[in-house]
């Protein structure tokens, strides 16, 4: 970046926009030269929302999904069916399989997928919420909605463990056909995850 070093502001703003998932050096520099030649008001309604999230934006305190009311509108829709309960890795995932338009039950949000090797256990995640969630309301089905992935198979295949270990007759389910090995649930076509709902099967 030594081409900014007249322009320290901008050179700041590079670097902190290349902290971004998926933004290189590259389209950290132009989204920065882009933003520099927005208008003021423009750039302060951006800076005032972003300002905004640290105070707005919590997690919610049953399923673990973003919202800005606890508990989120999802949890606290009298419609959703009840007795069924997504397990997903993040918020992004609620997102997609909300899309779809093909489940219509609760969800409850891990923050992530078991990962021994950068120490995350089951303790780093929404483990044991989800553990009180089964023993203290009527779920009838749990479906493993983690990533096709090695952390996310690893992860659906503990939890299936520990909720068949809790025999409460909860059916565990798991997305099918539809979605490949390695893909991730958050970037997977409506269409794509449809079909992968309606087609989940029971883990054995």
């Amino acid at each position: 970046m030594k081409s900014f070093r007249n322009l320290p502001t901008v050179e700041s703003l590079i670097a902190e926009l290349n902290r971004l998932p998926g933004i290189g050096p590259k389209s950290a520099t132009a989204l920065a030269y882009h933003l520099v030649a927005e208008s003021p008001e423009r750039l302060r309604a951006l800076a005032e929302t972003i300002a905004a999230i640290p105070e707005r934006i919590r997690h919610c305190s049953l399923c673990g999904n973003l919202t800005e009311s606890d508990p989120c509108w999802i949890c606290v829709d009298s419609a959703r069916v009840r007795t069924e309960i997504c397990v997903v890795e993040g918020p992004l995932d609620v997102l997609s399989v909300e899309r779809t338009d093909a489940y219509h039950g609760l969800y409850h949000v891990l923050g992530g997928t078991l990962s021994p090797l950068d120490g995350i256990g089951p303790g780093e995640l929404r483990v044991r919420e989800l553990l009180e969630r089964l023993r203290s309301c009527e779920v009838r089905e749990i479906i493993l909605a983690t990533n096709p992935s090695v952390e996310g198979e690893a992860t659906a295949a503990y939890l299936k463990g520990v909720i068949h270990g809790l025999n409460l007759g909860i059916a565990v389910t798991r997305f099918a056909r539809g979605l490949p090995m390695g893909g991730d649930l958050a970037y997977a076509d409506a269409d794509t995850l449809s079909v992968a709902i309606q087609s989940r099967k029971a883990v054995e």
